[in-house]
Parts: C-alpha cells; structure tokens; sequence
C-alpha cells in the first residue's frame, strides 16, 4: 500500500497495481482491512470501479499515458545513450499503452 500511495506523487512508479494487489491481498488476509480500503475516500471508488466494472476511467487513461509517454520519451531521446535500451523502453510503452487502452472506459 505504501508503494501505491508513493506512486501518487512519482510519476516513475505507478499507483493503480498496487493499490490493486493491496485490495486482493487484504481480500484474503484481512476482511477488516479490506473493507477499510473499499470505503477509503480516495482509493475506494478507484478500487470498486475496476474490480466491479473493468474499466478506467477517462481522465486517469490520459493522465497515466500522458505522463508515461512524456517520460519514456524523455528518457529515451535525452538520457539513454543505447539504442537496443532505447528500443526496450518504446517496446514497453507501447505495451503499457495497449494494455490501459484495452480496457473500457468508465463512464459517469
């Protein structure tokens, strides 16, 4: 839980993953707990929606490629020197991108 609310403020490290493996681990270890994360002001309706609808919503699809991409780009244009590494991060964009783009989108 720790590394998903770090992940709110660094942009490098992401938010939704571990807020979901929380959800799942406190799912089997914790009820308690659990229910504390689903009622949780901010986290909660994030959780609830995935788990219920599979979906993202839009704004947090822009957001996260937004920022992933702006990244990625930077790193590789401005800070790798290696091509084949250069290769390895677009490679992984592009998978991340299809993978966020391949769930629906929630709609309010």
């Amino acid at each position: 839980m720790a590394l998903g609310i770090i992940g709110i403020f660094l942009p490098v490290l992401p938010t939704t993953p571990f807020l979901l493996l929380t959800a799942a681990l406190y799912f089997k270890g914790s009820p308690r707990l659990y229910q504390w994360l689903l009622n949780h002001k901010y986290f909660g309706p994030h959780i609830r929606n995935f788990r219920e609808n599979k979906s993202i919503p839009l704004r947090a699809k822009i957001i996260s490629l937004s920022l992933m991409w702006g990244t990625m780009l930077y790193c590789i244009f401005y800070l790798i020197p290696y091509l084949w590494v250069q290769i390895v991060l677009a490679l992984i964009a592009i998978g991340v991108t299809y993978h966020i783009l391949s769930f629906k989108t929630l709609k309010k």
